[in-house]
């Protein structure tokens, strides 16, 4: 680990991260934290706090293989993004070229006078931009806009059916909005991961180990946990699991607030215990927050790694700008509006600070997942952070602490 003072981070202000930490490792919360800050290509903090088990009083290690839930997407668009390099398609080509289902798509038009839902035809195809920016019409079941979201519960759209099932199940329900008319996290990612077999022919899990997780020496990532490895993998608390239920928001986070803390999966009885088939793009795979690092640090140096180039340098600069028009700013989710922030491909991007209310540097981007993990890349600082846990719903509070932080920190 790098001396902080050689990369102008300051020690005796980096030792504030561990007790604006702890303070979440508490019965009701986080039982175990893995944090991670790396500047100018160096790691300068690095700190395990709580369990990695709370029943078996396993102390958290560097190691500790969480599920990174929606730190999937990023993985899953950059890998879509190599397939852009290779000249196969271009953001604006309709998703129905690779997946003509989408042709027959209907989009949700409000109600009737006798309650019976009104459809109508696309006003435009679906793009794939459309998809890598959720901006596709595609929504959540988890969320509660209005009656598409009712239709994905009822459809008990989560399920463990491959890939392409799922996307086809998917595809027989009508959009929520006209396509770029809207932004709404989404499924759009499982149809992103799709595509990414269509077009490269490859299972999706063949194509990240081969294109992203081998080039970048991610040994701990993927979408199960070898048996070898089990001991290192990290057990899940929480109010619910909610990827694998019909629960809504208000439900998931209404039992959080009630201060429900309990178990919800462990290293051997949880679906990414073995080997198996449902692999998605919005969330599943596993990972270290070392691993993370890897990936965030290619991002950072323009899509390379230690000679291993992933991405050049000007997808990156496309996939982190953000793509919203204004009127669809600032975008929110579960009802919650995120001012300051655009979104690019795959990434959320800082365009105003003071908007934001928070630090950090215009053009930095990230994303986080469900079991209160996260990661931010800042290019004006150089300056990297990887946050890795495993309680649902997310802890809202502790990544924007650990962000004061870790720039606070900051003294050239």
């Amino acid at each position: 680990m790098k001396n902080p003072e050689d990369v102008g981070l300051s020690s005796e202000r980096l030792a504030r991260v561990r007790p604006a930490l702890a303070k979440y490792v508490v019965d009701d919360k986080v039982v175990g934290i893995v944090a991670v800050i790396a500047r100018r290509g160096q790691i300068v903090y690095e700190e395990c706090l709580g369990l990695m088990d709370r029943e078996k009083q396993t102390a958290m290690r560097p190691d500790a293989i969480f599920r990174i839930y929606s730190m999937t997407k990023p993985i899953v668009c950059v890998a879509l993004m190599t397939l852009y390099e290779q000249g196969l398609f271009q953001l604006n080509l309709p998703v129905a070229a690779f997946i003509p289902a989408f042709n027959s798509l209907k989009v949700y038009a409000g109600e009737d006078e006798a309650g019976e839902m009104v459809l109508e035809d696309l006003q435009r195809p679906v793009t794939i931009r459309d998809l890598l920016t959720h901006t596709s019409g595609l929504t959540y079941h988890w969320l509660e806009y209005g009656r598409v979201e009712s239709l994905y519960r009822e459809a008990h759209l989560l399920t463990n059916k491959p890939l392409a099932e799922f996307v086809d199940d998917l595809l027989q329900l009508p959009l929520a909005f006209q396509p770029g008319t809207a932004w709404r996290y989404s499924n759009a990612h499982d149809v992103v991961a799709r595509l990414v077999e269509v077009i490269s022919g490859r299972p999706l899990d063949d194509y990240l180990q081969e294109t992203i997780f081998d080039p970048l020496g991610m040994v701990d990532s993927g979408y199960y946990v070898p048996e070898a490895k089990l001991d290192r993998f990290a057990t899940m608390y929480g109010s619910y699991e909610v990827l694998q239920s019909d629960m809504t928001l208000t439900r998931w986070f209404g039992e959080a607030m009630m201060g429900v803390s309990r178990y919800l999966a462990g290293p051997t009885d949880s679906l990414e215990s073995a080997p198996h088939q449902t692999l998605r793009g919005g969330h599943g795979l596993v990972s270290t927050a070392a691993d993370y690092l890897r990936f965030a640090q290619m991002l950072l140096n323009g899509g390379v790694l230690d000679g291993r180039r992933i991405l050049g340098r000007k997808t990156l600069e496309l996939m982190t700008t953000n793509h919203l028009r204004p009127e669809l700013l600032p975008y929110e989710l579960g009802g919650v509006p995120s001012p300051g922030l655009g979104y690019g491909l795959g990434f959320r991007v800082l365009m105003d600070l003071g908007q934001s209310q928070t630090v950090g540097s215009v053009g930095e981007f990230g994303w986080g997942g469900a079991a209160s993990t996260n990661f931010w890349v800042d290019p004006e600082e150089e300056l990297i952070g990887v946050l890795m846990s495993q309680y649902q719903p997310p802890v809202h509070l502790l990544i924007p602490d650990f962000k004061v932080m870790a720039y606070q920190a900051i003294v050239d």
